[in-house]
């Protein structure tokens, strides 16, 4: 079974931002770095890189698309210690969106968005056995403000192998929004562990394609079922690309391409790309066919 795994898109500097990111932590890698050519945006750099516990790809492709706080990577830290370093390097040229300082549910936590514009949560996390543990955490807001749990609920009821874990509500009051229900809560989707909650004071930004994810599947089926289950919004389809019923974008991958993206020749590389360029759902016999050059 194939994870999940989260994908960031920067309009130049994806692979300046990955390295950076594994510098940060131990565990860490860049695996491939690859240069799609010919797309509507120019060549592309595509990364496949790990920090710690977590695989993430990334890409190189305009500026189409921008982080905001709707998503962010939430470390859990084994010192407060550990939290000041990495608040130290993640907030130079950045900035915060809750100091570091401590709170009720950490003493030390900072909620921090960086110089490329990605979100983190830094917090100390007492009695952890690993040094880094991060996480995807999906903040609510806007139009889906109150959609958390119901979010979890389906993800859950789509993917195999996923579970709901620890949930927590907004006390009668302590929400500024009333549509915000979750203030915390855990699930486990195919292998991604997921942070979700709603914004106790709704803002306005919401999910958008800066931030995707990425689901590999070994055959049609597992695709048109996946594609069938999460797409919302026709607009959003394109290149195995869509965005489901809460906003969340995803992209609905075979195997076989991921592979063939990763250690194909050029030649077959810019073959497969010419032949996806032109599909909504991807369809893997054609794909095979490009890649064979029939």
């Amino acid at each position: 079974m194939y994870k999940i795994i989260p994908h960031l898109w920067y309009d130049k500097k994806a692979l300046e931002a990955s390295k950076w990111y594994v510098s940060m932590f131990e565990n860490s890698s860049i695996n491939k770095v690859i240069t799609i050519t010919d797309t509507p945006s120019g060549d592309c750099d595509f990364i496949d890189f790990k920090l710690a516990n977590l695989d993430l790809l990334a890409i190189s492709a305009g500026p189409y698309f921008n982080f905001n706080p709707s998503i962010s990577l939430m470390v859990a830290c084994s010192t407060g210690e550990e939290v000041d370093r990495l608040y130290g390097i993640l907030s130079a040229g950045g900035s915060d969106l809750m100091p570091l300082d401590e709170y009720p549910f950490s003493k030390r936590y900072a909620w921090v968005q960086d110089k490329y514009g990605l979100s983190w949560q830094l917090m100390y996390t007492e009695n952890m056995q690993e040094k880094h543990h991060i996480r995807i955490s999906l903040l609510f807001s806007g139009e889906a403000c109150g959609k958390a749990e119901a979010a979890l609920d389906y993800y859950t009821e789509v993917f195999e192998d996923s579970k709901k874990g620890y949930v927590n509500y907004y006390a009668s009051g302590e929400a500024a929004d009333p549509r915000a229900r979750i203030n915390y809560s855990e699930a486990k989707v195919r292998g991604l562990e997921l942070v979700a909650m709603d914004h106790g004071y709704g803002e306005d930004f919401t999910f958008n394609e800066a931030i995707s994810f990425v689901v590999l599947c070994e055959d049609q089926e597992l695709i048109d079922h996946y594609w069938d289950k999460l797409s919302f919004d026709p607009e959003a389809e394109q290149c195995g690309w869509l965005r489901d019923q809460f906003g969340v974008s995803w992209q609905i991958e075979p195997v076989f391409l991921h592979d063939i993206m990763m250690h194909g020749t050029k030649e077959e590389v810019k073959r497969i790309t010419e032949a996806f360029l032109k599909m909504k759902k991807f369809d893997i016999q054609t794909l095979k066919e490009a890649y064979e050059n029939k």
